[in-house]
């Protein structure tokens, strides 16, 4: 089974159920210089800069270390050995078949002066034009999801069906995503395992490059990057059929930002003491999910942070800046959910409002459903739970305290009454005194010492 996927102004044929053939025809190892899409005296420099970190390599070190091919890297080396800029050795232990390179006086000192201008020594990145067609070619608003696809994703989460309807439909319009509702009724939950519908890898470039600019991308603390086995490549595909190794394979992305947040995170950044430029969230969230959560607490105001996305959700281009008047704009294609438990309107106004398609609330759980998490929650941790317990906690703790019923609440109340048991030598069996105890250590309460017996509603600090 095949699709047409448009590169530049030509169309790729991809079979959709080889995933190293997609791989390797949406980005093709280059066999020669002009095929990276970058500059010999580029190439040059940065194999200068990686002689200047690692001494003296041989080929397959510098092929490790660039994510370039032996040719391609015996081209460039050719070019700084014509330069006078390295010198060839023979080999030495494990290595004593192959050459390896060294910097001449004067290779070390143009890798000094590349390095005063670029601190960047990691593979070759790709060019801007490059990724930009890449990235549109993986697009996450290539197909549509339908409601199956929404049930069976979220069939093991306990989620109204008005609820997926809702985040099925917004999947597909390729707009911004409001969520909003009480505290701990599931949103970030939810908006995480919204990665469950796309079961395609994505490219995620190690850097790219805007001129003589490289800007850092993959990251591997947000980045999942998947092996061998997880493509389903055999040795032989490898061999026939290699993709471009600078693109990093990997599962969608799927970034949260909370209240940790800050306007400079969504610009490029300078890192003055390496001089490496890092790529934004956003970008490293390209042909992903990015989720903002925890809105209106972030250490920038709501308005900046919505006024930031004003241009891209309406072009569906990032304008970014390199600074002293370098500008250049990347595709904005992902899939932005912001999330808040406070009142969207004391947040955005109408107009920003306007350009997000769907906002979406989450509500407590009426009895079923919160039943349905209780018994989850105590099978997954070994909780016997006898009966009438479950009722004590219903009837006796929430009502009473006028409380609601809300995912995070079975969670964290078991946890805390298995720790009490534990604690004391006892086996996993639920009790309605476990459960009090359980209670009154996870909410405040506000009962006036005066009158003890006076049963005033509590605050969750957790939520």
């Amino acid at each position: 089974m095949t699709k047409l996927l448009r590169r530049d102004k030509s169309e790729v044929k991809v079979d959709v159920q080889m995933p190293g053939s997609r791989l390797a025809q949406l980005a093709p190892t280059p066999t020669t210089v002009k095929e990276t899409g970058l500059t010999l005296s580029f190439l040059g420099e940065l194999v200068a800069k990686h002689l200047h970190d690692g001494g003296v390599l041989s080929l397959g070190a510098l092929c490790a270390r660039l994510a370039l091919t032996g040719k391609v890297l015996t081209e460039i080396l050719q070019f700084l050995r014509a330069e006078a800029r390295i010198e060839v050795l023979g080999g030495a232990g494990k290595e004593a078949a192959s050459l390896r390179y060294n910097l001449t006086d004067r290779g070390r000192q143009a890798a000094i002066d590349s390095l005063s201008r670029s601190g960047y020594v990691g593979p070759a990145p790709i060019p801007l034009h490059i990724y930009n067609s890449v990235v549109r070619t993986q697009t996450i608003h290539q197909g549509a999801v339908s409601r199956d696809e929404m049930k069976n994703a979220f069939s093991d989460v306990v989620v109204r069906d008005s609820v997926l309807d809702q985040l099925g439909a917004s999947m597909n319009s390729g707009r911004a995503v409001f969520i909003y509702g009480h505290a701990g009724t599931g949103k970030t939950y939810i908006t995480q395992r919204l990665s469950r519908l796309f079961h395609d890898e994505v490219l995620i470039p190690h850097a790219i490059a805007v001129n003589d600019s490289v800007i850092a991308v993959f990251d591997p603390v947000l980045h999942k990057k998947l092996d061998r086995d997880s493509l389903k490549l055999s040795d032989d595909l490898v061999f026939r059929e290699r993709y471009d190794e600078r693109w990093v394979p990997c599962e969608r992305p799927v970034l949260i930002s909370g209240g940790e947040l800050t306007g400079d995170m969504l610009e490029i950044q300078l890192e003055p003491l390496v001089k490496e430029y890092r790529a934004p969230l956003q970008l490293k969230a390209n042909n992903g999910i990015f989720i903002i959560d925890d809105m209106g607490r972030q250490r920038v105001s709501p308005e900046e942070v919505f006024n930031r996305w004003i241009v891209p959700l309406e072009e569906k281009l990032d304008y970014l800046s390199l600074g002293s008047g370098r500008h250049f704009s990347v595709p904005f294609d992902l899939v932005l959910v912001f999330s808040t438990n406070l009142n969207p309107t004391d947040l955005a106004d109408e107009a920003f409002l306007r350009r997000i398609g769907f906002k979406i609330r989450f509500d407590p759980l009426n009895v079923d459903e919160y039943h349905s998490i209780w018994k989850e929650q105590c099978a997954k941790d070994g909780i016997v739970c006898p009966p009438g317990v479950f009722d004590f906690v219903v009837d006796e703790l929430h009502r009473r305290n006028s409380t609601p019923l809300l995912p995070c609440h079975p969670r964290d109340l078991l946890g805390m009454a298995t720790d009490y048991l534990d604690y004391n030598g006892k086996p996993r069996m639920l009790s309605n005194e476990s459960m009090s105890w359980a209670w009154d250590n996870y909410f405040v309460s506000l009962r006036q010492p005066s009158d003890p017996t006076t049963i005033e509603p509590q605050v969750n600090l957790n939520d």
